[in-house]
């Protein structure tokens, strides 16, 4: 396969991850997919499931029960009918049936408590116990950030590779004082690690083409500063909606939370590192 036509490839599967994620309540189709990226929906529908193994329908669902799996847990005073719209379910009946599926449990009961059964073999997984009970974060409105950035399927050391990536296409085009950015699109006390999406990004000008960009948009940010080592910070995670969030007077947005590491251990080779942690919040 040509260099182009792989290139093109990863641009259409980033265009329609990072669609999915801006309009996760709206409606959503192959046909305008496919119009959006300039194929035809027989291309466009193969280009999907060759790359990721999945068709765009799955993706979808799988996006949006994700979505409100986490936000049934840090959304407190939502309804569950308020949770499955902001997801994209119009039908309060399917989103039960869908999740039940997915979750094997209710939204009702999964929101009583049930995700910490489902967690369970999780969270073995984790390779951190740090506490956070005393960390407080800053809410500040932070602005617009356009990326260039290159998707990891999986919460683990091969990352390494994206930034090795990032490092050399900076190098390459002469790209100076970008800020070091991951997103993190899924929560992974909930999500396997290996099933988590992460994306590494390198703040980059608006007329740069080199490789996918996309804007982290301007909100309203729970700003959460850490020092530690590697599995910190998806325990910072975990705590953050898990705790602080649904006793916080705040709720989370469909929108990604992103860091940005002042001190990369993917980059240095040390275990330490230092990161800010912007979680996209809203008033309840």
């Amino acid at each position: 396969m040509k260099k182009d036509t792989i290139h093109q490839r990863e641009d259409i599967v980033n265009r329609t991850f990072y669609y999915i994620y801006k309009n996760l309540e709206f409606k959503i189709t192959l046909d305008e997919l496919a119009k959006i990226n300039h194929v035809s929906k027989f291309h466009y529908h193969r280009i999907i499931k060759e790359s990721t193994g999945k068709t765009l329908f799955e993706i979808i669902c799988d996006e949006r029960l994700k979505k409100a799996a986490n936000l049934l847990i840090t959304n407190t005073h939502s309804t569950i009918s308020e949770i499955a719209n902001k997801c994209g379910y119009i039908s309060h009946s399917s989103f039960i049936k869908a999740f039940k599926i997915k979750y094997q449990y209710t939204p009702k009961q999964w929101r009583n408590g049930k995700y910490k059964e489902f967690s369970k073999s999780i969270l073995e997984d984790f390779t951190s116990n740090k506490k956070f009970s005393d960390i407080e974060p800053q809410i500040k409105v932070c602005k617009e950030i356009h990326c260039a950035y290159i998707r990891h399927k999986g919460y683990n050391k091969s990352i390494k590779k994206c930034w090795d990536k990032l490092s050399a296409i900076a190098y390459t085009y002469l790209i100076k004082d970008y800020k070091e950015i991951a997103l993190f699109h899924d929560n992974p006390v909930i999500t396997p690690q290996d099933n988590c999406s992460y994306v590494a990004c390198i703040s980059v000008d608006k007329d740069f083409k080199a490789i996918s960009t996309f804007d982290i948009p301007e909100s309203l940010y729970a700003v959460f500063y850490l020092k530690g080592v590697y599995g910190d910070v998806l325990n910072l995670i975990r705590y953050v909606y898990h705790y602080w969030l649904p006793n916080s007077g705040y709720e989370a947005k469909t929108i990604p939370a992103y860091a940005i590491y002042h001190k990369n251990y993917f980059l240095t080779g040390m275990k330490d590192f230092e990161i800010e942690l912007f979680v996209p919040i809203s008033i309840e």
